[in-house]
């Protein structure tokens, strides 16, 4: 058997998997797959994570997805490592287990996707006090310079309602730098932004006008949603898993939900399938909206930027006329959604996103034909397909310069499975591709919403009950911005125990450096448009 012989559809998949796994290892690996074959777990060793980590990503091209941390009971710690690949490849976990007077484990580095696990290590770091061996960068990473050494908020000793003195930040600091080369100057910006921008700071090292390294960081408003998260219900939870990134609630909510409802063993009634869908594909159609605007003013398109703000604006006021709420907060509920669609209201939704499609259309056209505008985006801000690799960058990023990967097709949730839609993908990996990604998928957006508005199902909108079971539960859904990950542990009662989100700007704020390094001072901006992130998504 081949490495790539295990690749096959269902439980047959996993099968051929865990016997390639016992053709490396033998008896030295225990692992074990669900009863679907979408889900293998590998029991890890200390001194066997390296190793196997280096099988998935490097030997089987396995991305990495996310790894979580809980602080058991039982004085020992867990860390599960999730990777993910393909439609036909089931999701592994490995798992590795410590006792409480471990303070270090490997990193990981230094291994050919080693960038994708750097942000990880560094947050686990900060929050649990444990540290990475072999990780080049460590400290004041989510926590910044005035928490008191010995703080880590994510330990189960920490009571996050107990104040403690801010540390005094030294006298005389100083910038980070790398470049050492005669004439570098070092532009600091952020983290303070007009408009409705959450703070960031990105330090650009320049020689002249090129950029040579961009340094940015985060987390100036870390808000523990975590943290909060523990020994809430379900739906006291939800609460904050909508409400950390406001531009892709209904993603976060959805997300959570569909763990809880997995836990539970709930499955929402087809007509909530049915909305959940076409509410999630109006949330990527606005926020792509939103991003072609910003596209737009960066590169001082005034009237183009205001007629995709005319067409984000519609979609805003027709999100509330459907949920109530114009980000769809509160639509998402444990076993369904919480409003229904009226026939008419059905029709005037889908002949809207059909109009809205057609505007996206009449705009991407005379894009197309503005070479000012093509100047400022072709060829800039380019990221190479073996970079997104490395880096696991995620969405329309990803698609831009080769990956096609996106979650609604490689583990179909809601109504996706039954929908036929193709992953629009790009090559060149430079601003203009990442802009034609945001108007092909908002293209499909709407016509995903028009099947979903013509075929929807009779019947209620939420399952009768979502009964409170203990359990665990990784779930994974499209964002906007991309694939975001959320595990979630119940206790008996259904309170929270473990609550872990990597919302798909954490991923992909890690990889930005690379578009923006190499190209002119003036191109920032344009590049960090194109990359249409969110801060407050990182800052969870």
């Amino acid at each position: 058997m081949t490495m790539l012989d295990y690749i096959d559809d269902g439980a047959a998949g996993s099968r051929s998997f865990l016997q390639l796994l016992r053709n490396r290892w033998g008896g030295e690996i225990v692992a074990s797959c669900d009863e679907a074959g979408r889900v293998c777990r590998i029991e890890s060793g200390f001194y066997q994570l390296l190793d196997i980590a280096q099988w998935l990503t490097a030997d089987l091209d396995f991305a990495f997805a996310t790894l979580v941390v809980e602080e058991e009971p039982s004085a020992s710690w867990l860390f599960v490592y999730a990777f993910y690949k393909d439609a036909r490849s089931p999701l592994v976990h490995v798992e590795l287990k410590l006792d409480s007077g471990t303070s270090s484990v490997p990193s990981l580095v230094g291994l050919p996707q080693g960038p994708s696990f750097d942000w990880h290590e560094r947050e686990v770091e900060d929050l649990f006090g444990l540290r990475f061996k072999g990780h080049p960068r460590l400290g004041e990473f989510i926590l910044h310079e005035d928490w008191p050494e010995g703080i880590n908020p994510m330990r189960n000793d920490f009571d996050a309602k107990q104040r403690f003195e801010h540390r005094v930040q030294e006298a005389k600091w100083e910038p980070p730098t790398i470049v050492t080369a005669p004439g570098t100057f070092a532009m600091p910006i952020g983290p303070v932004f007009a408009d409705f921008a959450e703070s960031a700071h990105f330090l650009l090292e320049s020689v002249g006008e090129d950029v040579i390294r961009t340094i940015p960081r985060f987390f100036y408003k870390y808000r523990g949603v975590e943290k909060l998260a523990q020994g809430l219900g379900a739906d006291r939870a939800l609460l904050l898993a909508e409400r950390f990134s406001g531009i892709a609630a209904f993603a976060h909510g959805l997300a959570f939900c569909q763990a809880a409802e997995a836990i539970s063993g709930v499955a929402p009634p087809p007509r909530a399938i049915a909305l959940r869908t076409a509410f999630a594909e109006l949330e990527r159609l606005r926020s792509h909206t939103a991003a072609i605007t910003g596209v737009c003013n960066s590169t001082a398109l005034a009237v183009a930027a205001a007629q995709a703000a005319l067409i984000e604006e519609s979609l805003l006021r027709l999100s509330c006329e459907i949920t109530g709420h114009r980000y769809l907060f509160g639509a998402a509920v444990l076993g369904g959604v919480a409003c229904d669609l009226s026939a008419a209201l059905s029709q005037h939704l889908g002949e809207t996103v059909a109009e809205v499609a057609q505007r996206l259309r009449d705009l991407l056209r005379m894009l197309r034909y503005s070479s000012s505008f093509l100047d400022r985006l072709e060829e800039v801000g380019s990221v190479t397909l073996e970079q997104v690799r490395s880096y696991g960058l995620v969405g329309p990023i990803a698609r831009a310069s080769g990956v096609a990967r996106d979650i609604r097709k490689l583990f179909p949730y809601a109504a996706y499975g039954s929908v036929d839609f193709a992953i629009p993908v790009e090559l060149e990996g430079d601003g203009y591709a990442r802009l034609r990604i945001l108007f092909a998928e908002a293209e499909q957006s709407a016509a995903i919403i028009r099947s979903m508005m013509l075929a929807l199902p009779d019947g209620p909108i939420r399952a009768a009950a979502v009964p409170p079971r203990p359990g665990t539960a990784l779930t994974a859904v499209e964002a906007p911005l991309g694939a975001s990950f959320q595990w979630l542990r119940l206790d008996e009662n259904g309170k929270v125990l473990r609550y872990r989100v990597t919302p798909p700007s954490f991923t992909n704020w890690h990889g930005f450096h690379l578009a923006a390094e190499n190209f002119a001072f003036q191109d920032f901006p344009i590049i960090l448009a194109t990359f249409g992130l969110s801060n407050a998504e990182c800052d969870r």
